[in-house]
């Protein structure tokens, strides 16, 4: 395992700050919302002052065969399929909104496997100048979603990704990219190399990796003890790695104790490199208390690293 014991984290401090939020997808599986209004009520609710917002690149089907309606996205086997309107979507609801100012709007309604793909989005960033922020997130391996996604397999380094990174460094845009780690059988890093070829192909664009590579489905069926060592390996190979702490990394964090310190010990080692999200999809009630859920972990981080973590590095990516 590697050594991060080079720092004792002290058991608590006590973060008494608000949040922002990096990862509010503004639509659901559906492609509905509660919309801009119910979301700045609840970010108001729960101090939260600023968000990325994006869209959410597919749209689960209906089939005919289906006898109701699905209600998730894994409901059923019926697939979902990539939906461009997504970013439309945001972009209305935005643009006029008296609230824009609050939130920074993400371009994802684009097929990561299209060799077209860059080139749409330079229309998309062209329309708008100005308006757009980042790109994400983009959605890779990802176990279950993966396996209902019609058309190719996504991969971080599928060759339109490629072209879409260097569209990215172009802009100066972050990426928010989601690459599981490994698949539900395998105890190893097995797709961690698809990260790092975009990683090392791409210096000059800003990676977020969402999650860490977890995912619901992972951490039902792996032990992920393995992640932490990963994880510190490719940041410090990697400056333009930087990791986004929602869904499921904080019940990774916390599985135990030794676990807890291990991680904390690393964002206090990279005090800049995390960043937290809700990753809510279209429904915002719950919004301040996922990312509530992380004051465990930012009680125990000194209150400048706490800080950096909860609000202050998700606004360098952007500003």
């Amino acid at each position: 395992m590697l050594c991060l014991m080079w720092f004792s984290v002290p058991l608590v401090y006590g973060y008494e700050g608000g949040y922002n939020d990096a990862e509010v997808h503004f639509v659901d599986y559906f492609q509905r919302t509660d919309g801009i209004k119910y979301l700045v009520h609840n970010m108001d609710k729960s101090h939260i002052d600023y968000a990325f917002l994006m869209g959410l690149p597919v749209i689960k089907k209906w089939s005919a065969p289906d006898p109701e309606p699905p209600r998730y996205m894994q409901g059923d086997d019926s697939p979902v399929y990539y939906y461009s309107r997504t970013d439309e979507l945001l972009y209305r609801a935005l643009n006029t909104s008296p609230y824009k100012d609050r939130f920074f709007p993400f371009i994802t309604g684009f097929n990561p496997t299209d060799m077209f793909a860059a080139e749409q989005i330079e229309q998309i960033f062209d329309d708008n100048p100005g308006f757009w922020k980042g790109i994400g997130e983009v959605l890779t391996r990802h176990d279950s979603l993966s396996a209902l996604t019609l058309g190719e397999q996504a991969r971080a380094n599928h060759p339109a990704l490629m072209k879409v990174y260097k569209v990215a460094a172009k802009h100066h845009l972050p990426v928010v990219l989601h690459s599981d780690i490994t698949s539900e059988r395998e105890k190893k890093p097995l797709y961690k190399h698809e990260l790092v070829e975009a990683l090392e192909k791409n210096p000059k664009t800003r990676f977020i990796w969402a999650h860490a590579g977890t995912s619901a489905t992972l951490l039902k069926s792996q032990e992920l003890s393995f992640l932490i060592d990963e994880v510190a390996q490719l940041l410090e190979d990697h400056d333009n790695l930087y990791i986004l702490a929602s869904w499921t990394l904080r019940d990774v964090i916390l599985s135990t104790p030794q676990s807890k310190q291990e991680w904390l010990e690393l964002i206090v080692k990279y005090p800049h490199r995390f960043m937290m999200g809700s990753d809510v999809v279209g429904r915002f009630r719950h919004t301040g208390k996922v990312l509530s859920g992380w004051d465990e972990i930012l009680d125990a981080l000194p209150p400048e690293v706490a800080e950096n973590m909860a609000k202050n590095n998700m606004l360098k990516m952007v500003k």
